[in-house]
């Protein structure tokens, strides 16, 4: 269990930071674009039937946002020298997954949101039926595409078997049931980060090892286990900076409703810790994510910059 540490460390600043350096900022665009183009590709067109489905399907899903799953991917894969045609189709099957969980989170019976990625939600601009027929669709499309990655069969199984375990009850979709189940209660920080651990961490865990998955096996047992550990920091360490911002950012910075954990009277790790503990906490998550990719040298340099941009980032 990761415990905020009991030294003062610098408090991650609340203001927006500088941009990332411009080797960084240029990687971040050009996977962005490589994985925008691939969800392209491997959606359905907007004019094929049904079109009101497939336009909302292309609307949840193209509409921008950080690409983190996808980012991370792609940083795994570098560490193994993996075919970058094969993280696309991974990177674009994790963010239809991810796509699909905040499509039926925004919904009235779940979070009730009306704003996502400064547009309005889903189920908002089509209905809730239909939003619910765009997550189903986009989870089977997922799958789907994931056995598209130009691979032997054995790796696409191992796309495929590390996705599902994602988005499952044992992780993203059991962590949100126990987000449900939890509101109004006081957890403990050890049932705080066993739910984001399945509820965030999850897809998060996905991501790195898929991109593993896309490299000429069999990939180093010591990679494995310094991508095993680099995940666990990194996926709770976004998962704090997100509590953090709810509290410390507005709406038109998140792009989504700013405070609704609070409203909502959900658990977060600043109604467990406060607010400076969460920042101690997210610095310390990333120096063990740090330390955990010290074994793979500079294979890992974007691994190491995307520990940065999660702790820093303004939204």
């Amino acid at each position: 269990m990761y415990a905020a540490p009991a030294s003062p460390s610098a408090a991650l600043s609340p203001q927006p930071l500088s941009p990332p350096a411009p080797p960084l900022d240029a990687w971040m665009r050009e996977i962005a674009t490589r994985t925008e183009h691939a969800l392209d590709r491997f959606l359905p067109a907007a004019s094929a039937a049904p079109t009101l489905l497939h336009e909302a399907m292309r609307y949840a899903t193209l509409a921008g946002g950080k690409r983190m799953r996808a980012l991370l991917c792609h940083a795994a894969g570098a560490v193994v020298d993996a075919d970058p045609a094969a993280l696309d189709a991974a990177a674009a099957a994790i963010e239809m997954i991810h796509a699909y969980s905040l499509v039926h989170d925004d919904l009235p019976a779940m979070d009730n949101d009306a704003l996502r990625r400064g547009k309005p939600t889903v189920h908002i601009k089509y209905g809730d039926a239909n939003a619910i027929l765009v997550g189903d669709g986009l989870q089977a499309l997922a799958f789907e595409t994931a056995c598209k990655a130009p691979l032997p069969p054995a790796q696409c199984i191992a796309l495929v078997r590390e996705l599902a375990a994602a988005s499952g009850s044992l992780g993203m979709v059991g962590g949100q049931c126990i987000d449900l189940t939890s509101t109004g209660l006081r957890l403990s920080l050890d049932e705080l980060e066993r739910m984001h651990r399945m509820k965030t961490g999850a897809l998060f865990r996905a991501a790195v090892l898929m991109g593993a998955h896309c490299g000429a096996p069999p990939v180093a047992l010591q990679v494995i286990e310094a991508l095993e550990r680099y995940q666990q920091a990194i996926g709770l360490a976004f998962q704090v900076v997100d509590d953090i911002l709810d509290v410390t950012a507005d709406a038109a910075t998140l792009g989504k409703t700013a405070g609704k954990d609070m409203q909502a009277n959900k658990p977060t790790y600043v109604s467990v810790l406060g607010l400076s503990a969460s920042r101690k906490l997210a610095i310390d998550l990333r120096e063990q994510a740090r330390t955990a990719l010290a074994p793979l040298g500079d294979r890992a340099v974007r691994l190491s910059a995307l520990a940065d941009l999660v702790v820093e980032r303004a939204y």
